[in-house]
């Protein structure tokens, strides 16, 4: 009976907890640009007078950029800490905005009704489904449930510079039992899931330089090296025939999933063909033998980002170009190694460079893949929880993307995170008319109280 006088208390305070939700949308806490700095402060001190309001202690901490806000609200049993981030996107193009992207509102569209502004879905929408389901805990019981913590960021779309050492220095303070994360999406926007991978991600920036200038292909075609025709053929040379990446070593420590993982991916019924055909396209390009979820959530890639080379303006300009370059990025799995990879990689490129080229790398980042544990109670209470209050059974999933956050749980502070989120496919997070839906957002509160209650035992 208590988790439905919870559930009873969200749905009557549902247009309240929207109101509160606008205010926060209202503030244009653009973490990437310094013009809005204090903005960003302005959210901080809004969230750590939201949750002081539920008998949290809270405070905002400095960093030496945006502030965290760090809030606790003891209790026993089981220590959740959930995690969100309070900035946002920049807005640019406002041309293509409907409205003003901080003039939040609610909307009617042909499908159902959204909250539209900027940080509606990413995360500031899905950050306040936690705290709003805590809320509704606290007026019926009149306290929290188990030992609840909160971690909220200023920085996570501006690369989480303050993130790590601020994790590290709080360790202490922030270790948990288990992490909550909001900010994910369900699948097919419809199945409530709960992401238990992610892959990581390697950048490898290369420049292929052979003349000194740029030369006349008159002169010189067929008889000097072209720089261009040699990165053609270091790209080309990356993957085989089958979609398989072709650098030395890149498969090792890559495992299968377990055919319970199949299975339940399986009965996801994703249709990848509606899913190729929304961007035009209708043929996997992956490893050959694997359904698209597979190549999306358990297997590494290596995808070309950007090249260039010569003249690239209006017109024509016959030239053999000094020097061609490219972007080249790795998304990985867990258990490969990104420095591995990237020595293997240059080493593979080196080999191929003909006598009158060198080549210059630069990094752009290496991160590993992580895999959360399953075997955490947690998991399995949460997952039934959603199961509950969803049409369709919450699933195991995977993600294409990196969240880096969870695996600085995991690496740092040795907690486990499961990451559960409301989003839609057609949220439009960091593009012009973000939206969230109001059902993501109610079902998101209801969800956290079924959540909590499973996890508070």
């Amino acid at each position: 009976m208590s988790l439905d006088a919870v559930l009873a208390r969200i749905d009557t305070d549902l247009p309240q907890a929207t109101e509160r939700l606008l205010d926060l949308l209202r503030i244009p806490s653009i973490s990437t640009d310094p013009a809005y700095k204090a903005d960003c402060d302005k959210a901080a001190d809004w969230l750590v007078r939201d949750l002081q309001s539920l008998g949290v202690e809270a405070s905002k901490r400095p960093t030496p950029g945006h502030p965290m806000v760090v809030g606790h609200s003891g209790g026993e049993g089981r220590h959740m800490i959930f995690y969100g981030h309070y900035d946002v996107q920049p807005v640019d193009p406002l041309d293509l905005w409907d409205s003003g992207p901080f003039e939040p509102a609610i909307e009617e569209t042909a499908k159902g009704t959204v909250i539209r502004g900027r940080g509606s879905s990413d995360d500031k929408g899905q950050l306040m489904t936690f705290v709003e389901a805590c809320r509704a805990w606290k007026a019926v019981h009149g306290a929290l449930p188990g030992n609840i913590s909160f971690f909220f960021e200023g920085e996570e779309e501006s690369g989480s510079p303050s993130l790590v050492p601020f994790m590290k220095e709080n360790a202490d303070e922030l270790r948990a039992d288990v992490a909550l994360i909001c900010d994910t999406g369900l699948f097919d926007s419809r199945v409530p899931a709960i992401v238990t991978s992610l892959r990581g991600l390697l950048g490898e920036e290369l420049t292929i330089e052979g003349p000194d200038k740029d030369l006349h292909s008159g002169f010189f075609g067929g008889v000097a090296m072209n720089p261009a025709r040699v990165l053609s053929r270091i790209i080309a040379s990356l993957h085989d025939a089958d979609g398989n990446v072709t650098v030395p070593g890149f498969y090792d420590g890559v495992a299968e999933i377990s055919d319970e993982q199949r299975a339940q991916w399986q009965a996801l019924e994703f249709d990848h063909d509606a899913f190729l055909g929304e961007v035009g396209l209708s043929e996997l390009a992956g490893e050959q033998g694997r359904t698209a979820l597979e190549l999306m959530w358990s297997r590494p890639t290596c995808e070309v980002n950007g090249m260039i080379s010569g003249y690239t303006g209006d017109g024509f300009k016959t030239v053999l170009p000094s020097k061609a370059s490219a972007k080249i990025s790795f998304r990985l799995v867990p258990g490969q190694d990104p420095f591995k990879i990237r020595e293997s990689f240059r080493a593979m490129v080196h080999e191929l460079l003909p006598v009158d080229c060198t080549v210059v790398f630069d990094n752009h980042g290496a991160s590993p893949g992580i895999a959360m544990s399953t075997d955490n109670e947690a998991f399995d209470l949460a997952r039934a929880a959603l199961s509950d209050e969803w049409s369709d059974p919450a699933a195991y999933v995977g993600c294409g993307g990196s969240i880096p956050i969870a695996g600085h749980f995991k690496s740092i502070l040795d907690t486990d995170a499961m990451l559960i989120g409301f989003g839609k496919d057609d949220d439009q997070i960091h593009s012009p008319n973000e939206k969230y839906d109001l059902e993501s957002f109610h079902k998101g509160m209801r969800s956290w109280a079924r959540i909590l209650d499973r996890l508070a035992g």
